[in-house]
């Protein structure tokens, strides 16, 4: 019960590493405040935390509407007396050539991943700074260490979230409120099983075969870290931005010897 009696909030909840880390965290003692824009895939989730014993609440919403983003964590704030994580993992992904965007296409990554943070994060220390206590989680990509063909926006708005990370971070250390980064590679998120399924399945083995551990991670295995981030385990880890990739980013892709 690493979490019991703190209030954690979650955006892009209702499924994959979003649900993954609500599951975790509610069942470490946590009330998880729940955000997404399905809200049948939501509200199943929180159904199986509380039949598991957890405590949770939801709302279902687009975290781009930053009005809307905005009142949900000050609610949350309001009806505990507290916030103690904050994860902003809602993601936005676009897929696409640069010569064939718009600026308004390219800015859609950047309204989600980083002013949608920006926004919950602004919120959440107005709780946790007086307070003198918390911690803010964002999920960033190893697309935002690495170019990719097609996800320039995607890679370039994780990019500067994790640069909002480590600023974050720098103002809110005196305060006692820590801010973190995770940077997953290849999960299986639903997303992913879905990219990879029926033809593709070839293509995924071997991007897979090209991690050094040989295999996509699990959307638990970035849970665990983030309990850990979000717990007192990691009391002086602030700014850090912590890449779970099995050891992708290490690899330098050569072809196999002939």
């Amino acid at each position: 019960m690493r979490l019991a009696g703190s209030v954690a909030l979650i955006t892009g909840a209702s499924r994959g590493i979003g649900a993954a880390i609500a599951t975790r965290f509610a069942r470490e003692g946590a009330h998880v405040a729940l955000c997404a824009r399905n809200a049948a895939p939501l509200q199943e989730l929180a159904g199986t935390i509380r039949a598991a014993g957890g405590a949770v609440s939801c709302a279902a919403f687009d975290v781009g509407d930053h009005a809307r983003l905005q009142r949900f964590v000050e609610e949350v704030g309001s009806a505990h007396g507290r916030l103690d994580v904050l994860v902003n993992n809602a993601p936005s992904v676009t897929y696409a050539a640069i010569a064939d965007m718009g600026v308004a296409e390219f800015r859609q990554d950047f309204h989600i991943n980083v002013d949608s943070a920006f926004v919950a994060s602004a919120a959440a220390l107005k709780v946790m700074l007086p307070r003198r206590s918390g911690a803010i989680i964002n999920i960033a990509s190893v697309a935002g260490l690495l170019a990719m063909r097609g996800l320039s926006a995607y890679g370039a708005a994780k990019a500067a979230l994790m640069h909002f990370t480590r600023a974050l971070a720098v103002e809110a250390g005196p305060h006692n409120v820590r801010c973190n980064a995770i940077v997953p590679g290849a999960i299986n998120t639903p997303a992913t099983l879905q990219a990879f399924a029926g033809p593709a399945q070839d293509y995924g083995r071997r991007i897979a075969h090209m991690v050094p551990l040989q295999r996509f991670g699990e959307p638990d295995e970035v849970a665990s870290l983030a309990l850990f981030l979000a717990s007192a385990e990691s009391a002086y880890i602030t700014a850090a931005c912590i890449a779970i990739d099995g050891g992708k980013t290490a690899a330098l892709a050569m072809p196999e010897p002939a």
